[in-house]
């Protein structure tokens, strides 16, 4: 049985944000409904002291490599439709 391990890697711009609290409160609500709706592991990586910009490593791990490309892409998809921010690039990885 394969294993297939998906990153993908998340620029954002969190647009509104007047304070690192308004902005980590963006990032907090997306990282939570990314893990309630496709079961990953998602950590922000860079951009931590950054007012508005964020970078996120979102990880699935799964048997069906379709599968995990299909969640990838609707990740990056609520990404870039999201209204507190803009997606300003993103990188997908197999590992």
């Amino acid at each position: 049985m394969a294993t297939t391990v998906g990153l993908v890697h998340l620029e954002l711009n969190v647009v509104q944000a007047t304070s690192l609290k308004d902005k980590r409160r963006v990032i907090k609500s997306f990282k939570d409904r990314l893990v309630a709706k496709h079961n990953v592991s998602v950590a922000e990586v860079d951009g931590l002291d950054s007012l508005r910009r964020a970078v996120l490593a979102v990880v699935m791990v799964g048997n069906d490599r379709r599968y995990v490309e299909g969640a990838l892409q609707q990740i990056v998809n609520a990404a870039a439709r999201h209204r507190d921010m803009i997606l300003t690039g993103h990188e997908v990885q197999w590992l």
